[in-house]
């Protein structure tokens, strides 16, 4: 049975939040910080400029060459879709995430513990042409033509302002559009998987009897393998004496191999157990 741990780094206890998927498990995840939030929108808004920048240097040889000021539309409508595709294509891929994101270790979940659906990351991401692109858009077309005055100035940069420092304002660093569209942006945990305890071994294992066996269930199994893989040696001379005085089995000094032994034929026992529809929670089932 392999076990699987997680490798990610502690946040303070007030960005840890309780996860329970569909399924009922709780997967304790860790909001990102407004800092790291922040870091990840630069690095895609950057992207997007050489995209853009690119497609522009395109475009502009396209309109000089064919002598054609439709072009001018085209641009305007690829840099709409693109920064708006931008955030939706990637957060409804697999991972959840942005580049911006996947660099700095984050990735968009539903607050329900459901699949992120397609409604919610156009709903959150709609909501960012709002908060920033639509006012900053209109302050720039509004400066080239040289009609934008300090009032006109102030309210764009305001109205952005106010949406861009709201996650610092709530206890879980949501922008407006997490709170429409029910999500949160979380650390991603990279698992890796721990050795298999139960493995050949050169040597013949302890034979156990159904009676020492039948004294635990899955409970205390993981309880006994958490012991063997990260427990002192004092917990396993603890844990192998408590387990041979309950089973009435004697002491041969051995307390990690016995208790390896013990480990393996407890999890064969369960998993037959498994086969045929029978399941034992714990020690008191």
């Amino acid at each position: 049975m392999a076990w699987l741990r997680r490798n990610a780094r502690k946040a303070p206890l007030s960005l840890r939040r309780s996860f329970v998927t569909p399924e009922g498990v709780d997967l304790r995840i860790e909001l990102g910080s407004a800092g790291e939030r922040a870091a990840a929108f630069v690095i895609d808004v950057l992207a997007i400029l050489v995209v853009l920048i690119g497609a522009t240097i395109a475009i502009a040889y396209l309109a000089w060459s064919s002598r054609q000021s439709a072009f001018a539309v085209l641009w305007l409508l690829g840099f709409f879709v693109l920064r708006n595709g931008w955030f939706a294509l990637f957060e409804l891929s697999g991972s959840g995430a942005t580049p911006g994101k996947r660099l700095v270790g984050l990735r968009v979940v539903a607050r329900d513990g459901a699949r992120l659906t397609g409604g919610a990351v156009i709903a959150r991401n709609a909501m960012r042409e709002i908060e920033l692109f639509l006012p900053l858009s209109f302050l720039g077309s509004q400066a080239a033509h040289g009609w934008a005055d300090g009032a006109m100035t102030l309210f764009a940069l305001g109205w952005s302002g106010i949406f861009l420092f709201f996650p610092l304002f709530n206890r879980d660093r949501l922008r407006v559009g997490d709170l429409l569209a029910g999500t949160w942006v979380v650390h991603t945990v990279r698992g890796k998987l721990g050795s298999d305890l139960v493995v050949p071994v050169e040597r013949d294992r302890r034979v156990f009897s159904e009676a020492a066996l039948g004294l635990y269930g899955v409970y205390e199994l993981q309880m006994l393998e958490e012991v063997l893989r990260s427990g002192t040696d004092e917990a396993i001379v603890t844990v192998a004496a408590t387990i041979r005085r309950k089973a009435g089995l004697p002491d041969d000094r051995d307390d990690r191999g016995f208790l390896t032994d013990y480990y393996a034929a407890l999890c064969g026992r369960l998993e037959r157990g498994l086969l045929v529809g029978r399941r034992r929670a714990d020690k008191f089932a």
